[in-house]
C-alpha cells in the first residue's frame, strides 16, 4: 500500500510542472465556499447564483460537505443549471448523519424531473468528496466518495452557468443546518485543445476516491 501512495505523490509533484509547459486555454476552475445559512431556506426562496464563467464540453464538480446538520429531516441540496435554460439542471442531495441519505436527480425538457439514484443509508461519506462529472460524449457520471452510483447517463449537451442551494422542505421547518460549509470546485475544459493539461486534476480526483475507499476498507476490517 505504501508504494501506491508513493506513486500518487510523485504524480502530484511531477504533473503540475508538466502542465505549466502544456497549457490548455479552455481550462477553467471555480472554487466556491457555501456557508451553512444558505441551506436554511426552501427551494422557492433559493436564489440562482450566476458564475463568472460557463463550464462546458467537459466538466467536473467536486463536493466537499463539511456541514453540521441541525435537523434530522434537513438536507443540503445543490443544483447546477444549464446555460441554455434553468429548467434543465442536475441536483445532488445530501442528508444528515448517521444515515447520510444521498440522491441524484436530473431535469431535462424532454423527461422532466427524474431521480436517477437514491440511497437512504450510507449514501455519502464525510471523509471523502463526492464528484459529479460530465463530457459531451460520455454523459453524466457521479461518484459518492466510495463508488460510482451513476454511470454515463445521457443528458444531452450541458454547460454549467449557475447554481442554487437549499435544505428545508417547508418554511415552518426548523433550520436544516447548524454550522460548517460546503465547498464546491468546478473544473472544466475542452480536452481536444490539450488533454494533458487536465491530467493533474484527474490525479487529484483519483487520490480523493482512493482515500475514501481505504477509509471504508479499514473501518470494515
Amino acid at each position: 500500500m505504501k508504494y501506491l501512495f508513493a506513486v500518487l505523490f510523485l504524480g502530484l509533484l511531477i504533473t503540475p510542472a508538466f502542465a505549466q509547459e502544456v497549457k490548455n486555454p479552455s481550462l477553467l476552475i471555480d472554487t466556491i465556499e457555501i456557508p451553512a445559512d444558505e441551506f436554511n431556506r426552501v427551494l422557492r426562496d433559493a436564489p440562482i447564483v450566476s458564475l463568472d464563467d460557463v463550464h462546458a464540453v467537459s466538466w467536473q464538480v467536486t463536493i466537499d460537505n463539511n456541514l453540521l446538520y441541525a435537523n434530522p429531516n434537513g438536507n443540503a441540496v445543490l443544483r447546477i443549471y444549464d446555460e441554455e435554460t434553468h429548467d434543465e439542471f442536475v441536483e445532488v442531495g445530501m442528508g444528515p448523519q448517521p444515515d447520510n441519505k444521498f440522491w441524484v436527480a436530473v431535469q431535462t425538457p424532454k423527461e422532466g424531473y427524474v431521480v436517477v439514484h437514491s440511497a437512504q443509508d450510507r449514501g455519502w461519506y464525510p471523509q471523502a468528496k463526492s464528484i459529479v462529472s460530465f463530457t459531451d460524449r460520455a454523459g453524466l457520471t457521479v461518484n459518492n466518495g466510495a463508488r460510482i452510483v451513476v454511470t454515463n447517463l445521457d443528458i444531452g449537451t450541458f454547460a454549467i452557468d449557475s447554481y442554487s442551494v437549499h435544505g428545508m422542505e417547508g418554511s415552518t421547518d426548523p433550520p436544516a443546518v447548524n454550522s460548517g460549509s460546503m465547498t464546491i470546485e468546478i473544473l472544466s475544459g475542452d480536452p481536444a485543445k490539450n488533454v494533458f493539461a487536465l491530467f493533474p486534476f484527474y490525479i487529484a480526483a483519483g487520490v480523493g476516491i482512493i482515500v475514501g475507499v481505504l477509509f471504508l476498507t479499514k473501518k470494515r476490517s
